[in-house]
């Protein structure tokens, strides 16, 4: 059994995740290879495209949205992503019991105590029939059937137990955060066919591993947030090339992906905040040290936006206004420092590219990057 070795893992997660060099993919393309695109907020994917992909521009990501042939959902790990029409067909009947398992939390308990659940996504499926619905007008007639409860929770509570897609507008390019008033419409009218009736585990399995292998079984769950998935990778054994890490890990993989040279020279990028690159693993060492997670994961759940150089994780990104404070987790060489601040340049470019007082920061502290964010401060 071959042996991988950490830098080439690392450089073949990034040829993967259009990571070595920015490629002519299309955006619909490029969602595709990537299975998903984390969207908690609505403009993480299109940094995360513009990174990966040569003269991306936002209207490309936005007309997909228009035009149906991406939608923006909960799906993996029970979040929001991006995933092209027809993959999130199978998709989100196979993370189904990831996404269902939000029930059992206290934010709905009281609100869904004692009511048939089968009845109310039945409802909300009726009273989308045919037409979008803000989340808040849904609620509001959700309460007419169902009296003396929180209509949010009652519309939260249908959109994770029926598969409904935001409409475009939440999802299009523009300011950060998410948008209050988004309107939900069923996924199976919006694309114009049937979800799948059953869940295709074996098809995430492949698709995860041509994105993000080797990788172990429990990689694959901490990405999809599914469990007991190892008795399908086991069924899928004889036709996977099998490998070990430094650790003795057993890594499975794809046999016909080719793996990437260890010494492949690699640029630096940004990365956006919860992008695959950092959070397609449990053992997520391949692209960020474990210390340097751990920071960030008490923090902010590992939702923060990272730079790569060399390869791995050096700090972290934000943007107050136009201007791009960056942090790195330790000093770095004169010679990584220019390749940042020339990405950086690029990034700025790109986010804020008609303002007027745009600056890069650079702030001496990574574990700092989340409350020391200054404006008005200069290279250094």
């Amino acid at each position: 059994m071959s042996v991988i070795s950490l830098r080439g893992l690392n450089r073949t997660l990034l040829q993967r995740q259009l990571l070595v060099e920015r490629t002519s993919h299309s955006a619909l393309d490029a969602i595709r290879r990537l299975v998903a695109m984390q969207a908690q907020e609505p403009n993480w994917p299109y940094v995360g495209l513009w990174t990966r992909l040569a003269d991306f521009r936002p209207a490309e990501l936005a007309a997909l949205l228009h035009k149906r042939g991406v939608v923006r959902s909960t799906m993996v790990r029970r979040t929001m992503h991006l995933a092209d029409a027809e993959d999130f067909g199978w998709l989100r009947p196979t993370v189904q019991p990831i996404v269902s398992s939000a029930l059992k939390d206290a934010f709905f308990a009281r609100e869904i105590d004692g009511l048939d659940l089968v009845e109310l996504a039945r409802a909300g499926r009726e009273l989308l029939s045919g037409r979008p619905l803000s989340r808040r007008e849904l609620g509001r007639r959700l309460t007419e059937l169902f009296p003396d409860r929180h209509g949010g929770r009652l519309a939260e509570a249908v959109e994770v137990m029926v598969a409904l897609v935001h409409a475009p507008e939440a999802g299009t390019w523009g300011r950060w955060g998410n948008r209050s008033g988004i309107s939900v419409t069923l996924a199976d009218e919006w694309i114009g066919r049937p979800m799948a009736t059953s869940p295709r585990p074996e098809t995430l399995i492949v698709r995860y591993l041509a994105a993000f292998g080797p990788a172990g079984v429990m990689d694959i769950q901490a990405w999809s947030g599914l469990t007991r998935l190892r008795e399908v990778v086991d069924r899928l054994r004889p036709q996977l090339r099998v490998l070990r890490d430094e650790q003795g890990k057993v890594l499975y993989d794809l046999p016909d992906v080719p793996l990437a040279d260890p010494d492949l020279p690699v640029p630096v990028r940004f990365l956006p905040a919860f992008d695959n690159a950092l959070l397609g693993h449990r053992d997520r060492t391949r692209v960020i040290s474990d210390e340097d997670r751990k920071r960030f994961a008490r923090i902010a759940s590992g939702g923060v936006p990272m730079f790569l150089v060399d390869g791995f994780a050096a700090g972290t990104w934000s943007l107050p206004d136009s201007r791009l404070s960056i942090a790195p987790f330790r000093p770095l060489r004169q010679s990584s420092t220019t390749a940042v601040l020339e990405e950086g340049e690029r990034l700025l470019a790109f986010v804020a590219p008609e303002a007027a007082d745009q600056s890069i920061a650079v702030v001496s502290d990574g574990s700092l990057a989340l409350n020391r964010l200054q404006s008005g401060l200069h290279h250094s």
